[in-house]
């Protein structure tokens, strides 16, 4: 297509929404937020000082992991948990489709309350 103007497809819901989902429990959003701040960490580190338990840290990590948001690795006989910021970007992607649509929206209305 010689000449054409590629369009960038637009964000679709199914790949967004196991982000969004995994994201939507309070724990396991701050489990990504501590791994992205503070790198990463074994379940005995992510348990400490929290009142969670080992073995709920370890299913929440699970479902993280599912939806490609964290990653892990065998350190001797830890298993060390990583954030993987890049899986956020099909939400990401997502989130600013819908807010470029209510950017268009409000000045197609900012433009009828005007005349």
């Amino acid at each position: 297509m010689k000449g054409a103007v590629r369009q960038r497809a637009r964000p679709r819901v199914r790949d967004a929404a196991p982000i969004f989902s995994a994201l939507g429990d309070e724990t396991r959003l701050a489990l990504v937020a501590r791994l992205g701040s503070a790198g990463p960490q074994s379940i005995a580190q992510l348990s400490a000082g929290s009142n969670v338990t080992r073995q709920a840290i370890t299913k929440h990590l699970q479902v993280l992991d599912s939806a490609g948001l964290v990653s892990s690795e065998w350190r001797g006989r830890e298993r060390i948990w990583n954030f993987e910021s890049g899986e956020l970007d099909p939400a990401r992607r997502f989130l600013d489709d819908v807010s470029s649509k209510w950017d268009e929206a409000l000045a197609r209305l900012q433009k009828l309350v005007e005349r």
